[in-house]
This record gives structure tokens, sequence and C-alpha cells, in this order.
């Protein structure tokens, strides 16, 4: 983007580059302490096996309270001294690209969750209805095949955010200079926390674990119930859903025992609306916290 020559200095090699709020300002201090507070949850989050929808919900809780510090160093007028200096190197062009793309993928997501949460209330209705076998077989397996569909363009998005991580280096105007490089911070959380949510709506139905996967083709086979494949400590409320719905995939006849399968699979369903709800709250909070951040960049760099 153009800018006016009154907006650089004219010998930029002789003058003290300005700087954001020193450390030591309220802000800066805030600012920082939720960085650290994020950086801790990516770390946690990338060593934990499954992210439990109160784990995600958290990290984005933390993820609003980062861009609101944001917004509110950006509001000072040395910030916006600082990044008007820095604009003759580029920077606004790669900052404003990578936020859109950061906000499409939010909104994707937001879609993800809405479309998941419409599909669970209406399987749990069929569920509850149980009308006929053949019926709710056809209900069940349709719920399933969406998810496994949906996953792939979870995947696609996992895969964005990724090659953006990868982008995000040695050749980033935001790491080359102290005085950005909070932003890229800020960016490369927002990354790591979307991928977080992308893979907690994920469904182990595409990729099962073999070893318990394999059990549980086998007691179905029996005509037995696989408990323990419900009950398992170590998967989210999605996946626990996901287990409990394969349980009942294939079943031709709901009676007896089929009926326990039935009404733990409501349980497991309604367990992940009740998550998705709280997440998709707090993505949405998120969500316009990071457009009003945009639009805050956007006034100064047009100013």
């Amino acid at each position: 983007m153009a800018v006016s020559s009154s907006a650089i200095p004219e010998n930029p090699h002789h003058v003290r580059s300005m700087s954001m709020p020193s450390q030591s300002h309220p802000l800066a201090l805030n600012l920082e302490e939720e960085i650290i507070k994020l950086k801790t949850w990516v770390s946690f989050s990338s060593s934990t096996s499954s992210l439990t929808a109160e784990m995600i919900c958290n990290g984005l809780g933390h993820l609003k309270c980062l861009y609101d510090s944001v917004d509110d160093i950006l509001q000072l007028p040395l910030s916006q001294q600082a990044l008007v200096y820095h604009q003759h190197q580029k920077w606004a062009e790669e900052v404003l690209d990578k936020s859109v793309r950061l906000l499409d993928i939010c909104g994707t997501t937001r879609d993800i969750l809405s479309q998941t949460k419409e599909s669970v209330k209406d399987l749990r209705s069929a569920l509850r209805r149980r009308g006929g076998d053949l019926c709710l077989e056809s209900k069940v397996r349709s719920y399933i095949c969406s998810r496994k569909k949906m996953t792939k363009d979870i995947c696609k998005c996992i895969g964005a955010l990724k090659q953006m991580d990868k982008k995000h280096g040695s050749t980033s105007l935001l790491d080359q200079d102290p005085d950005l490089s909070i932003v890229g911070d800020v960016m490369s959380i927002t990354i790591s926390v979307l991928q977080a949510i992308l893979s907690f709506m994920s469904t182990s139905a595409q990729k099962p674990k073999p070893r318990k996967w394999l059990l549980v083709s086998k007691l179905m086979h029996k005509g037995q119930v696989a408990c323990e494949e419900d009950d398992a400590s170590d998967v989210n409320e999605v996946e626990s859903a996901d287990t409990a719905l394969f349980a009942l995939s294939g079943q031709t006849r709901i009676k007896g025992i089929e009926i326990e399968k039935v009404n733990k699979a409501l349980k497991r369903l309604e367990g992940m609306e009740i998550s998705i709800d709280g997440v998709e709250a707090q993505l949405e909070c998120m969500f316009r916290c990071m457009i009003q951040t945009r639009v805050s960049l956007l006034n100064i760099i047009t100013h």
C-alpha cells in the first residue's frame, strides 16, 4: 500500500527507530502475560492426545483476552506512530493478508461447528423417536457419512493453517523486526488455537485406532456390547459420541441390549451438543475481537 512521504523519515538510516510501548508499560505487561499464558496452553495442547471442550474454551478465552490487549496497544499514539514508521517495510501487506486468511478459516470453523450441532440435534431426535429399525440404521449411517465428509473439510483447513505457519518463519517481516514480532506471535498463536478446535471436531471414524476398533468389530459381530469403548477416559466429547454411534452402526434390530446402546448414544450426543455450544460461543467472541483488531490496523494504515 502506498505511503505518503510525510509518514517516512527523509533519512531513515540516521533516525532512531520508533518503538512500540516499552515492556514496563502496563498494557505491554498485560499483553506479555497473555502471550505467556497462551504459549503455555499451546505447548500443553500439542502434547495432549485428546483436548476436551473445556480445554478448547480456555484457550479461546485466553485468545480473546490477547486480542483485547493487542487492540488496547493499537489505540496508543506511540504504537500508531511506530507502525506507520515501519510501513515502508511493507509489513502492512503481510499482516492484512494473513489476518484475512485467518478470519476466513475462523469463519469456516464456525460453519463446521454450526452444521455439526444441527446434525447432532437431528440424530438425537431420530434416536428418541426410534421410528423403526431400518429408519434408525439409515439415520445413524447418514450421520456417520456426513461426519466423515466434514472431517475431510477439516483436514483441508488444518492443512491451510499448517502452510501459513510454515511460511511464518525467517522470511516474515514480522519476525525480522523486534517492534513487529509481537504481531507475529499473535498470529502464530491464533493458528495453533484454530488447529486445536478443528482437531477437536474431527472424527475418529476416519482413522480409527486399529486395536480398539478391531475389538469393537468382533464384539458387535457376536452381538455383544463393547462397554469399555464407550467409557474410554482418553477421548473427548466428540470422539466419545462417535464411538457410541459406531457401536450402533450395523445393528439391524434395536431391542434388548441394543436399547442400552441407543440410550448411551443419546447421552454422548447430548454431551457433544453442549460442548459444541460452549466452543461456538467462545469462538464467536474471539472472531469479533479478530475483526476489531483488523479494523484498528486498517485505520492506522489508511490514516
